[in-house]
C-alpha cells in the first residue's frame, strides 16, 4: 500500500514549492509472538514468548507483553537492562524518538534489543498498514507519537485475542489516562514493579522526577528562565552560553567558559550556581562590571570542612566565605538557566546514617565536585558499605541537593578491584572486553610475513635497528637506527609499528580503537586502546624478530641539519630491545664498539645538537614530579616509592621522536592543506602567566611571559642557593599556567593557529605511537596516501566527520590522563595505610585559611588548613598583599621548606585523607589536616613482578610534548622478603 504526505515550502523570493512524499505500508509485518497464528511468515522474527510469561508476577494473573513509550525507555532505562523484564515490544515510533533524544540510552537499549535472550521486539508500526497514522492538523508531534503508541498497543490486544494482554507502560499522566479511556490497560512504572514478586531491588532503580519537599517546601534557588527566554536573552546578547565547571578547591565557586571570552566568568555562592553539575551548558548573566569579584582565597572541598553540624547555618557561614580580594576582579555572573545537562551516572558511598528504616539517604560522589545526590532506597545496609552507581533524576528549586535513583553496586569500598573500576567509570574510560565482532578482525594466528608484504615495502632488515625503552616493555612502537653515508653524512631512521596494516578502515576493529582513542594507563593496570595480539606480539617491534613498520629517514650532516627526508612502508628486524639503563650504558662504556653502540653515540650526539638548537628557538622545559611505585608481585599493593630520575637516553630518544613527528606533520599538509591531522599547542592569554609573574616577584625574581622564548629564559635565571628545588617548583607552577595541547584539523584553522607553543614549533602531529593512540593510526593512512603505499578512501578526507574524531580523541586523552592521576593517589593511599612518615616538603600556594604544600618525594600535593581546629591556640594571620601566613612571629611564604609528618585517616572511607602535621617550622600547640591528592601532573612508573603496563608519556603532561619517556611497565622481578 501507498501514502503520501504533501509539504509546502515557501523560499525567501516568495516562491511556494510542492513536496510529495511517499510512504509505503505493508500487511506482512510479524508482530514478533510465538503465540501469534494471523502474521505471514510467522516462523520469521518470533522474540515474543507465549508460555510462562507471567511468570514474575504476582498480581497480573493474565499472560501479557510489555508496550513501552518514549520516556519510560529514557527515564527507566537501568530498569530495562535488568533480566527480569522480558517480553518487551518496542515500536518503531519509540526507537526513533529515542535515538533523536539520548544517544546514551539509545545504545543501551540496542544492546538489550540484540539480546535474545531478553526477548524485545522492535515492531515496525510505521510502516504496517493496521498502525501507521498521520498526524492531525494542530497536533503536535509528541502529542501524534502518543497516539501512535496507543493505536498500536489497542491493536496488540485486538489481533492476539483474549489470551495475551498488552499493557502501555507510561508515566505521562495524560498519555494514561486517554489509554484508559480507550480500554487499554496502562501502568506506570512504579505500580508494574510493585506487581512483581521479588522485586523491591528494583524500587531503588526507579527513576523519580521529585520527592516530597524538604524542608517544608523552602525554596533554595531562584527559578531557571524558561528555554523560549533563554534563546531571546542569547539572541539579543543579553545573556552568554557556556560550559560550566566548579572550583576544585571552592565547593560554592565555578567558572562558565565561554567561546570568544578570553577569561572564564566567575560564579559565587550557591544560588548563583543555582543547581548547575560539572558539565553542563547554561545560560549566564553577566553582571555589571562594579558588581565583578575574584576568585576567594578560601579553600573549602565540602561542607564538612567548615566544622557547622546545622545545614542552614553551614549556608550562612560558607556564604560569607565567597568574599574576596576585590583588587583583582575578573568577570561575574549568575546561572539563570540550563541549556542542556550532562548528566552521567556517578560512583561513590552513602553517606553514614543512624535513622533506623529510614529510606532516603545522601550519596558521596567520588568526584568532589559533583553535588551530594538524595536518593530513596531500603537496601542501606547492604549499601553502606559498598562503592555504587547513581543517576541524577532532576533537581528541584526546593531541593538543596539533586534528586537520583540507585543504578548499581560496584564491590567493597576499599577493595583495590572495585576502585580501580571507580576510576574508569568516573573517567569515562571504555573498558570492557574487545567485542567477538573486534576479535573477529583480527589476523589469524600463526601469522607470517609474506612475500607479497616484503614486495611492497622497502627491505631494510639488513640494518642494525634498535629499540630503547622502559624495562619490561612489550609494546614497543618504535626503533631507531644510524649509519655513516659514503659523503661523509649520516642516515637517521624512525621506525614505527605499522599497525594500519592490520586495522583496515571501516573494521568493528578500527572503530572500536578510534571509541577508546588512547590506551589508559592505571598504575598496575592498562586499558589497551587496542587487543592485545596487536598491542604486544605483531605491531610490537620486539628484537630478533620481523615486523612491518612505518620508516621516516633523515639525511643528516654531523650537526643535526637534515638534508634530505623520506618515508617508506618498510620490514626491519631490530637486533635489540634495549633498555634506557642499557642503552646508557652501551653509550658510555668506550670498550663496546659494535654496530648498535657506535648508532647510539651518534644518535646521541645529533639528539643533545637538535635539543639545543629546539631550545634557543624557545622551546619550553618544564616539569612535573614523577614518581615511581615498587608494588609486591602477589598483593599488588605499593611497597616501595621513589622519585624517577633521566637519562640521557630518554631525552635522545624523545627528540627523534619529536623530529619525526614534525617531519610527517609537514609532509600531510602539503598533501592534504584541509584535512591533515595535526596536534596544536595554543599561547596562553597573558593572564594565565598572573599567579606565576606573581610567585617570582616575591622571591625577587622577574618573569618575562611575553613569549615562549622569553618565558623560557626567564625561568632558566630564577635559582636559589639555599632552595636548589625552587626553579623546579617555578616549572610546575609554570606548566599550570599553560593550555591543554589538542588535535584538530588543519582546515578548521589559519596557519599561524597551527603553532605548537610549548615546541616553539609551526607545526606538529603524532606518529610515533600508534600502538597507543588512534591519532597516530589516522596520521598512518594520510602518510600511506601521500607516499602511494595505500589508496584514499571518502572518510579519511571527510574534514567534518575527522573533526568528530579529533573531539573524542582530545576528551579521551584528557579522561586517560585524570584516571592515570586518579590511580597514583589511590596507590599512595595503599602506600600509607598503617605508616608515619615525616617528608620534606615546599609551600607552593599560601591562601586565606590553608597552606598548599608539595611534597618532591610522593608526588603529593596537599592542604593544610589554618585557624581550622578549634582546640588549638595558634592563630594565622593572613597579609593578602604579599600573599603570606604568619603566626608566633614565623611567616610563611611560597616555596618556603617545610618538614611535614604524614599519616592517613581513613575514618572517611568515601575521601580517605593523607594527615599533615607540620613538624619545621615548630608551631606550639597546633596540627592540621587535610585531604592530600596527588600533585596533578604526577606521573606514575610501577616496577613490579606480575602484568603491569608499559606508558610512554604525552608532553602536554610536562609541555615538551614529549613523544616518548618512561612510565609503567611489564616486568619480571623477584619478589623482595
Amino acid at each position: 500500500m501507498l501514502t503520501t504526505k504533501v509539504f509546502f515550502r515557501k523560499t525567501k523570493g516568495g516562491n511556494v514549492f510542492k513536496t510529495v512524499r511517499e510512504h509505503y505500508l505493508r500487511d506482512d509485518i510479524h508482530c514478533g509472538s510465538k503465540a501469534c497464528t494471523q502474521c505471514k511468515h510467522r516462523n520469521r522474527n518470533v522474540i515474543l514468548d507465549s508460555e510462562d510469561i507471567s511468570a514474575t508476577s504476582s498480581k497480573l494473573l493474565h499472560p501479557y507483553y510489555l508496550l513501552l513509550d518514549t520516556n519510560i525507555v529514557l527515564d527507566q532505562i537501568d530498569i530495562l537492562e535488568e533480566d527480569i523484564i522480558a517480553n518487551v515490544i518496542i515500536l518503531q515510533t519509540v526507537l526513533e524518538e529515542v535515538k533523536h533524544r539520548s544517544s546514551n540510552v539509545y545504545k543501551k537499549l540496542k544492546d538489550i534489543i540484540s539480546n535474545t535472550h531478553r526477548r524485545f521486539y522492535v515492531f515496525v508500526n510505521e510502516h504496517h498498514k493496521d498502525t501507521y497514522i498521520a498526524r492531525n492538523p494542530g497536533e503536535s508531534a509528541n502529542d501524534r507519537n502518543d497516539r501512535a503508541i496507543r493505536v498500536a498497543t489497542k491493536w496488540y490486544n485486538e489481533h492476539l485475542g483474549s489470551d495475551i494482554k498488552t499493557i502501555l507502560l507510561t508515566d505521562d499522566v495524560k498519555n494514561r489516562e486517554l489509554a484508559e479511556k480507550e480500554g487499554i490497560l496502562a501502568m506506570t512504572m512504579e505500580d508494574y514493579i510493585l506487581s512483581l514478586e521479588n522485586s523491591g531491588f528494583l524500587v531503588d532503580k526507579l527513576c523519580k522526577r521529585s520527592y516530597d519537599t524538604e524542608m517544608g517546601g523552602q525554596e533554595f534557588f531562584p527559578c531557571h528562565l524558561t528555554p523560549h527566554q533563554l534563546h531571546e536573552g542569547i539572541k539579543n546578547r543579553k545573556l552568554l552560553q557556556g560550559t560550566f565547571q566548579p572550583s576544585r578547591e571552592n565547593f560554592l565557586e565555578g567558572y562558565v567558559n565561554v567561546d570568544g571570552m578570553e577569561k572564564s566568568i566567575l560564579i559565587q555562592g550557591r544560588s548563583n550556581l543555582n543547581r548547575a553539575v560539572d558539565g553542563d551548558t547554561v545560560a549566564v548573566e553577566l553582571l555589571a562590571e562594579d558588581q565583578w569579584s575574584s576568585p576567594s582565597d578560601i579553600i573549602l572541598q565540602d561542607e564538612e570542612e567548615a566544622d557547622v553540624d546545622d545545614v542552614l547555618e553551614t549556608e550562612k557561614v560558607l556564604e560569607k566565605f565567597v568574599s574576596s580580594n576585590k583588587m583583582q576582579k575578573t568577570p561575574t555572573g549568575n546561572v539563570v538557566g540550563i541549556i542542556r545537562r550532562n548528566w552521567r551516572q556517578y560512583c561513590g558511598i552513602l553517606q553514614p546514617s543512624n535513622i533506623e528504616g529510614n529510606v532516603r539517604h545522601l550519596f558521596v560522589p567520588a568526584e568532589r565536585k559533583i553535588p551530594k545526590i538524595r536518593i530513596e532506597t531500603r537496601q542501606y545496609q547492604v549499601l553502606s558499605k559498598q562503592r555504587i552507581i547513581v543517576a541524577i533524576d532532576s533537581w528541584p528549586r526546593t531541593s538543596r541537593y539533586p534528586l537520583g535513583h540507585f543504578v548499581r553496586a560496584l564491590g567493597e569500598v576499599g577493595d583495590k578491584a572495585t576502585e580501580n573500576e571507580v576510576i574508569l567509570l568516573e573517567h569515562d574510560v571504555p573498558h570492557s572486553r574487545f567485542s567477538d565482532a573486534v576479535l573477529s578482525s583480527l589476523p589469524k594466528m600463526p601469522w607470517v610475513i609474506t612475500e607479497a608484504d616484503i614486495a611492497q615495502r622497502e627491505d631494510l632488515r639488513h640494518i642494525d635497528i634498535c629499540s630503547v625503552d622502559p624495562p619490561g616493555c612489550t609494546d614497543i612502537d618504535d626503533a631507531l637506527h644510524c649509519r655513516d653515508l659514503p659523503n661523509g653524512n649520516l642516515e637517521v631512521g624512525v621506525h614505527i609499528a605499522d599497525v594500519t596494516h592490520f586495522i583496515r578502515p571501516g573494521t568493528a576493529l578500527d572503530k572500536e580503537a578510534a571509541l577508546r582513542a588512547t590506551t589508559v594507563y592505571l598504575v598496575d593496570t592498562r586499558i589497551h586502546m587496542i587487543p592485545e595480539l596487536l598491542s604486544t606480539n605483531l605491531c610490537s617491534l620486539r628484537g630478533n624478530e620481523e615486523r612491518l613498520a612505518f620508516s621516516c629517514i633523515w639525511e643528516m650532516d654531523k650537526n643535526a641539519n637534515i638534508i634530505k627526508t623520506r618515508f617508506c612502508k618498510s620490514v626491519i628486524c631490530s637486533r635489540a630491545a634495549l633498555t634506557y639503563d642499557q642503552a646508557q650504558l652501551k653509550i658510555d662504556d668506550a670498550l663496546q664498539q659494535d654496530s648498535i653502540a657506535n648508532s647510539l653515540r651518534n644518535l646521541n650526539n645529533l639528539a643533545k645538537k637538535l635539543k639545543k638548537r629546539r631550545l634557543e628557538n624557545g622551546a619550553l622545559v618544564l616539569a612535573s614530579p614523577e614518581i615511581r611505585f615498587e608494588v609486591d608481585s602477589e598483593t599488588h599493593d605499593p611497597i616501595d616509592v621513589e622519585t624517577k630520575k633521566l637519562k640521557e637516553t630518554n631525552s635522545m630518544v624523545e627528540e627523534f621522536m619529536l623530529l619525526a613527528n614534525i617531519s610527517v606533520a609537514e609532509k600531510i599538509v602539503e598533501e592534504f592543506p584541509e584535512c591533515a591531522v595535526l596536534r596544536r599547542h595554543p599561547e596562553p592569554p597573558p593572564t594565565n602567566f598572573d599567579p606565576l609573574i606573581k610567585a617570582g616577584k616575591h622571591q625577587g625574581f622577574d618573569i618575562n611571559a611575553n613569549s615562549g622564548k622569553e618565558l623560557a629564559d626567564s625561568l632558566d635565571r630564577c635559582h636559589k642557593e639555599d632552595n636548589p628545588y625552587f626553579n623546579t617548583m617555578l616549572r610546575i607552577l609554570a606548566t599550570r599556567c599553560m593550555m591543554q595541547a589538542v588535535y584538530f584539523i588543519s582546515g578548521m584553522h589559519q596557519r599561524s593557529e597551527y603553532f605548537h607553543y610549548g615546541l616553539a614549533c609551526p607545526i606538529y602531529t603524532h606518529f610515533t605511537s600508534p600502538i597507543r593512540r588512534y591519532a597516530d593510526i589516522m596520521v598512518h593512512r594520510l602518510l600511506a596516501v601521500c607516499i602511494g603505499a595505500d589508496a584514499t578512501y571518502p572518510e579519511l578526507l571527510d574534514k567534518k566527520k575527522n573533526h568528530q574524531l579529533c573531539h573524542n580523541l582530545n576528551y579521551r586523552n584528557r579522561m586517560a590522563q585524570y584516571a592515570g592521576r586518579a590511580s597514583v593517589a589511590f596507590n599512595v593511599h595503599l602506600f600509607f595505610r598503617e605508616k608515619v612518615q615525616d617528608e620534606e616538603g615546599y609551600i607552593l600556594f599560601v591562601r586565606k585559611n590553608a597552606l598548599q604544600v608539595l611534597i618532591p618525594k610522593y608526588g603529593l600535593e596537599g592542604t593544610l588548613y589554618l585557624n581550622n581546629n578549634k582546640k588549638s591556640s595558634a592563630t594565622f594571620t593572613y597579609n593578602a598583599e604579599d600573599h603570606t601566613q604568619t603566626c608566633n612571629g614565623v611567616v610563611f611564604r611560597s616555596f618556603d621548606p617545610v618538614l611535614v609528618q604524614i599519616r592517613l585517616d581513613r575514618s572517611n572511607v568515601q575521601h580517605e585523607k593523607l594527615v599533615f602535621k607540620l613538624v619545621k617550622p615548630y608551631i606550639p600547640d597546633f596540627s592540621v589536616e587535610t585531604a592530600a591528592t596527588a600533585q596533578s601532573s604526577s606521573i606514575v612508573q610501577t616496577k613490579n613482578t606480575t602484568e603491569v603496563s608499559k606508558r610512554k608519556i604525552d608532553v602536554e603532561k610536562t609541555i615538551d610534548d614529549s613523544a616518548k619517556s618512561g612510565g609503567n611497565k611489564k616486568k619480571k622481578k623477584k619478589r623482595k622478603h
